[in-house]
């Protein structure tokens, strides 16, 4: 089943717009306070807060070929200079600690489902618009720890991508299926943050890669020493 493609132009339904707005101070908070911790100027904070609160939203947006959704709306980059003048005025002791990280899992979630659904909305197929998911929630903070010089958390075991990716998978689903809107989009959203908060409270990360395991299931399939080929 192929989901109708929808104006454009009324994309970013009231439905979620609050939650985009939270989503966008949530990424630019951690980018500006990766900047404070560095002592950086107050026009440095700035740009983290921008690049980090609207990295995702703007790679997805250049990809299925819309509109980049900050451009022309007035809130978003006001917001992130707010976040900004916010970190630059208060201790960074203030924002440390597991609360920052569990609104952070808010924003991941939510901009995933909110990047899936637009994605479906321009016409995207299914898988593809699930990736712009994971492009939204994700790709601003791998472009501020990038710039900042720091390991991302994409190359950390511990269960971030795989929250957005439930998120956005779920969100399509719905969009497919044609649950309604005010349903599918919260629950996806749940759905991955429960993953998320689970992960931060009890350390949960998919199993690393083994090499020396990799190597003996290799070997397994290798013919004897000697032995000559078919």
């Amino acid at each position: 089943m192929t989901p109708a493609i929808a104006d454009p132009t009324v994309i970013l339904t009231p439905l979620l717009d609050w939650l985009d707005i939270a989503g966008v101070a949530v990424f630019a908070l951690s980018g500006a306070l990766i900047a404070a911790k560095e002592r950086q100027t107050f026009v440095t904070l700035a740009f983290f807060a921008l690049i980090t609160g609207v990295g995702g939203g703007t790679v997805r947006d250049l990809l299925i070929d819309a509109p980049v959704f900050w451009i022309k709306d007035p809130w978003v980059a006001a917001t992130c200079l707010i976040v900004a003048l916010l970190v630059w005025y208060t201790p960074t002791r203030w924002w440390e600690g597991r609360l920052l990280d569990y609104a952070d899992g808010i924003g991941l979630t939510a901009y995933a489902v909110l990047g899936a659904a637009k994605a479906m909305t321009y016409g995207i197929p299914p898988v593809p618009a699930m990736m712009m998911g994971v492009v939204t929630g994700t790709v601003g903070g791998v472009i501020r720890d990038v710039v900042a010089g720091r390991p991302s958390i994409l190359m950390k075991p511990e269960l971030y991508v795989t929250a957005a990716a439930l998120s956005a998978t779920l969100c399509v689903i719905g969009e497919v299926l044609e649950i309604q809107r005010a349903i599918a989009w919260p629950l996806a959203t749940a759905a991955g943050l429960v993953l998320r908060s689970a992960a931060i409270r009890f350390n949960l990360a998919l199993p690393n890669y083994n090499e020396r395991l990799a190597a003996t299931d290799s070997e397994a399939f290798e013919k004897p020493s000697g032995e000559k080929a078919d």
